[in-house]
């Protein structure tokens, strides 16, 4: 933050006061800022975690009821698979649940 007088030399106490309390005030302003900002990306990976969560759950189910299965060994067919092709488990889980992929 600059300060600028139309008058040379030191500013007086009232104005030093004055440009303190601006500057507090604009640290706080970046400051809550930067909270929200980093609140807001809390909440949108907790919210991709939660949609991941709901699509492998959908993709257990499904592998579960096509190879009469337990939940339990639909999630090891599942989890294997991925490991096996090196993929992300999501990606695996939406490939069963959206396109039908066959494991």
């Amino acid at each position: 933050m600059g300060l600028f007088s139309t008058r040379r030399g030191p500013f007086s106490d009232q104005d030093a006061a004055l440009a303190l309390a601006l500057a507090q005030v604009a640290t706080i302003s970046l400051v809550q800022h930067q909270t929200i900002k980093n609140h807001e990306m809390v909440n949108d990976q907790l919210q991709q975690a939660l949609e991941s969560r709901v699509l492998i759950e959908q993709a257990k189910g499904f592998l579960a009821q096509k190879h009469g299965v337990p939940i339990d060994a639909a999630f090891s067919l599942l989890r294997t698979y991925a490991r096996s092709t090196s993929a992300r488990l999501h990606d695996i889980a939406e490939g069963v649940v959206h396109h039908g992929v066959s494991l």
